[in-house]
């Protein structure tokens, strides 16, 4: 049974279409820029946001 499964999976991967190296970069690349993106943004929305309730608590 477990024999079974594991020779099922193996034939399941070869199937499969890795991506290639440079695909795998330019969606790291993608992945690392947008996480900055909002990191900054959040950062400035927490800073404005922190401004706003200092001024209205005085």
């Amino acid at each position: 049974m477990a024999k079974g499964f594991f020779r099922e999976c193996v034939g399941e991967l070869k199937k499969v279409t890795w991506p290639s190296r440079t695909d795998v970069w330019a969606s790291v690349k993608v992945v690392i820029v947008l996480t900055i993106i909002m990191a900054v943004l959040l950062g400035l929305l927490d800073l404005g946001f922190s401004s706003l309730f200092k001024l209205l608590m005085g």
